[in-house]
């Protein structure tokens, strides 16, 4: 059976979730991925009302959706991130409070904590999102960075999200990382490094977006490969990398679709990553979960891309053959 295939709603946040789910069921998904943020769906909401996760239910069933995931990206990245005026854009009001930045971080914890006892009365078992990072400033090491400041900050991993999976085993919930510049891991080595300081927590595993590895020299089939077991959740995203002489990988400050970018994100099948590989990966390692398209293109009407990038995927998805092709010829 093809695995099913839905829309991450954190691009279509400044439309309600009713419009969404209408869009989303006339373009051919088979479900939504709900972001934490627009009326999508509330986690205070969803811990304070009893009937809030039934009505969510009733509305995507209404469309004939499915729901297997929802992601706090924003309030995640607040956990470990060096807090300043720009997280007062992303996160809720009741977690930005006074904006100190110590008590912006343990509210966000505290609201991660709740995502996931959310996501357990909703009955969706994997809780998509960010880290943040204490170190992501440190990435090129001059001045110097010594080895002692790069271990403290996957110490302030374990630090502050072991408290957090706590809650998360308890309500039989996943953590998936979505693997991204400017989180604890970024790339390969990183991740593997996030999984030790957690000490391989079951509860902690990846949301496998292949844009982001792409554009950085990463092969996604390699990072599948090495994380057989830790792959929760899919997106499904494109990128592509434009360099001409002109810019870099380090994109010059220059903002997602300025043409003169080195890379930018692309509407599924339009950009540099072979899914074609990812599937026939995915296939090997028995990843069964949905397949979710986080429809990002600054050069393309999001309604046309969202519909094309939903039949590029259903066309694109196959199962493993459970047969050798050559099996008439074994004894």
């Amino acid at each position: 059976m093809a695995r099913p295939v839905t829309l991450f709603t954190g691009q279509w946040a400044d439309l309600p979730v009713q419009e969404v789910a209408r869009k989303a069921k006339e373009f051919g998904y088979d479900g939504l991925e709900l972001a934490c943020w627009g009326d999508h769906f509330e986690v205070q909401k969803a811990l304070a009302d009893d009937s809030y996760c039934a009505r969510k239910r009733e509305l995507l069933e209404s469309f004939d959706l499915q729901c297997f995931a929802i992601s706090n990206h924003l309030v995640g990245q607040a956990v470990l991130d060096i807090i300043d005026e720009r997280h007062k854009m992303i996160v809720p009001d009741y977690v930005w409070g006074d904006g100190d930045p110590a008590g912006v971080s343990q509210r966000a914890m505290e609201e991660l904590k709740n995502t996931a006892r959310a996501a357990q009365k909703l009955g969706v078992s994997v809780v998509n999102g960010f880290t943040g990072s204490s170190i992501w400033h440190l990435n090129y090491s001059f001045p110097p960075v010594s080895a002692k400041m790069i271990d403290a900050g996957f110490e302030l991993l374990a630090e502050r999200f072991n408290p957090i999976l706590d809650v998360f085993a308890e309500c039989g919930v996943k953590f998936a990382l979505e693997v991204h510049p400017t989180e604890i891991a970024f790339d390969l080595y990183t991740a593997q490094r996030a999984l030790e300081a957690l000490d391989h927590r079951e509860e902690f595993g990846f949301n496998f977006d292949p844009s982001h590895l792409h554009w950085q020299g990463v092969d996604p089939v390699e990072f599948i490969r090495a994380f057989p077991d830790r792959i929760y959740h899919v997106h499904v995203k494109d990128a592509i990398t434009t360099l001409n002489g002109r810019t870099g990988i380090i994109a010059s400050h220059l903002n997602f679709g300025d043409p003169r970018r080195g890379w930018d994100f692309r509407s599924p099948g339009r950009g540099g990553v072979n899914f074609e590989e990812i599937i026939r990966a995915l296939n090997d390692v028995q990843y069964t979960g949905p397949l979710s398209v986080e429809w990002e293109d600054s050069g393309m009407e999001r309604e046309f891309g969202a519909r094309e990038a939903c039949q590029f995927v259903k066309k694109l998805d196959f199962t493993r053959s459970t047969r050798a092709f050559d099996a008439a010829f074994e004894e």
